[in-house]
C-alpha cells in the first residue's frame, strides 16, 4: 500500500459519522467541520444514506424543516349581555265623579253610576293586570264632619269595588281605601260660595272615586 493511501485511510478510520436516528450517514472528520465535502462541496455519504436521512444543514439533500405555525389565539369570549328587565307598564287611572255615581250624600250606585262603572270595565279590562292590584279610593267634599266624611268615601269605594267584583274582578286583587275630605281638588276656589245648594256644586269635583290598575299583562 503507498503512503498516500496508507494516510487517507488513516485519516478515514479516525473520522466519526454524523447519524440520523443512529444510522450513519455522511462523513465527518475530526475537526470541527460539520462533515467531509469533495472539491464540488458535497458531503461524503455512507452507504446508509437516504433522501430521508439527509438531515444535516449544508450537505445536499437537506431541506430545512418548517416550523409548525403557531397555535391561532383562542377568540376573547362575547360578553354576555343581560337582558333588561321590562319596566312594569304605567298604571292607567280612571276617575268617576261622584254626583254621577250616587245621590249626594249617599253611597247606593244609580243607575247612571252602574253605566259608568260597566263603561269603565269594558276599558280596562284589557289592563286588567294577571299579577297586579286594582285601588278603589273614595273622596269627599268638606260638607259635614270630618269622621262623617271619611266613612262616607270609604262606603262609596267598597260600594264600586263590590261592583266590580260581581263582574269578575277578585276580591284579595282590591285594595279599598276612603280618604274622607283630606285630598280635595277644588283648593280654597269654593271658600266664599254661597248659598248652600251652589256650595253643593262647586265642590262637586272633591265627590269622586279614583280607580288604579297597576300590573302586568
Amino acid at each position: 500500500m503507498s503512503p498516500n493511501m496508507l494516510i487517507a485511510a488513516g485519516i478515514f478510520c479516525a473520522a466519526s459519522s454524523i447519524s440520523h436516528s443512529g444510522i450513519e450517514v455522511y462523513v465527518q472528520g475530526a475537526t470541527a467541520t460539520p462533515a467531509w465535502k469533495n472539491s464540488y462541496g458535497e458531503c461524503w455519504r455512507t452507504g446508509t444514506w437516504t433522501k430521508e436521512a439527509a438531515t444535516v444543514e449544508g450537505c445536499d439533500g437537506y431541506v430545512k424543516p418548517v416550523p409548525p405555525a403557531p397555535a391561532a389565539e383562542k377568540p376573547e369570549p362575547a360578553p354576555v349581555v343581560q337582558p333588561q328587565p321590562k319596566s312594569p307598564p304605567q298604571p292607567k287611572v280612571y276617575t268617576l265623579k261622584a254626583d254621577v255615581l250616587f245621590d249626594f250624600d249617599r253611597y247606593v250606585l244609580k243607575p247612571g253610576g252602574k253605566k259608568a262603572l260597566d263603561e269603565l270595565y269594558r276599558q280596562a279590562k284589557a289592563a286588567d293586570p294577571s299579577n297586579g292590584f286594582v285601588s278603589v279610593t273614595g273622596h269627599a267634599d268638606r260638607i259635614g264632619t270630618e269622621k262623617y266624611n271619611l266613612k262616607l268615601s270609604k262606603a262609596r269605594a267598597r260600594t264600586v269595588a263590590d261592583y266590580l267584583m260581581a263582574k269578575g274582578k277578585q276580591e284579595e286583587k282590591i285594595k279599598i281605601m276612603g280618604m274622607g275630605e283630606t285630598q280635595p281638588v277644588t283648593g280654597h276656589t269654593c271658600d266664599k260660595v254661597h248659598p248652600f245648594k251652589k256650595l253643593v256644586e262647586c265642590l262637586a269635583p272633591d265627590r269622586r272615586v279614583e280607580i288604579v290598575i297597576q300590573g302586568k299583562k
